[in-house]
């Protein structure tokens, strides 16, 4: 069951609530007794620690649903990737949040799993063949990644830094692995992930 299935059919009050529209790079603003719909777009949750290290908690999509009533870590920031339309659901009429709370702990466990392996160049690839499988789209030459990742971005998901990943990034495009595009897209080439040598 996928998070784009699980939240078709929210309560009448929900859908009353009047659509968000935020910029790329943008936060949606901290709901104390409410979640955020993501009704279009995609953004990061994360966290910083002391020393000013960031943290990424997540990755969401159209669908998914996000907030601070879902953590316990502060602080707890939302970030837009892209340009979001997000819906604010209010804590009292939301009725599936059991639901919600198994979606984030599944992927809090997938992105653990990853973020596991030893080296940078398995993390990159299994964490760019999960993105494809949960958010990218069918092309002709494999899965789109159309998420505006930058190499930062990616970087923060895996605790890498940016050099790192973008010398990994043109590895894997000479390796025939993935395709960059412009705006931080990426195209995923399956077929040849899955017979990656580790």
């Amino acid at each position: 069951m996928t998070s784009r299935t699980l939240y078709t059919s929210l309560t009448n009050s929900s859908s009353k609530n009047a659509q968000n529209f935020f910029t790329r790079r943008s936060f949606l603003p901290e709901q104390k007794n409410a979640l955020w719909k993501i009704e279009r777009g995609f953004v990061r949750t994360f966290t910083y620690l002391e020393d000013g290290t960031t943290v990424a908690l997540g990755l969401w999509g159209t669908g998914d649903i996000v907030g601070l009533a879902l953590s316990k870590i502060k602080p707890y920031q939302i970030e837009c990737l892209t340009k979001v339309e997000a819906t604010i659901l209010p804590l009292d009429d939301y009725s599936e949040l059991t639901e919600t709370l198994l979606i984030h702990i599944q992927q809090a466990e997938e992105l653990m799993v990853i973020r596991s392996y030893k080296k940078v160049e398995t993390m990159l690839i299994k964490l760019l063949a999960w993105l494809s499988q949960k958010f990218g789209s069918e092309v002709e030459k494999g899965r789109l990644i159309d998420m505006r990742l930058t190499h930062e971005d990616l970087a923060e998901l895996l605790g890498s830094t940016r050099v790192t990943i973008t010398r990994i990034l043109g590895q894997f495009e000479q390796e025939g692995l993935i395709n960059r595009l412009s705006l931080h897209r990426i195209v995923v080439r399956e077929e040849e992930i899955w017979y990656y040598e580790i």
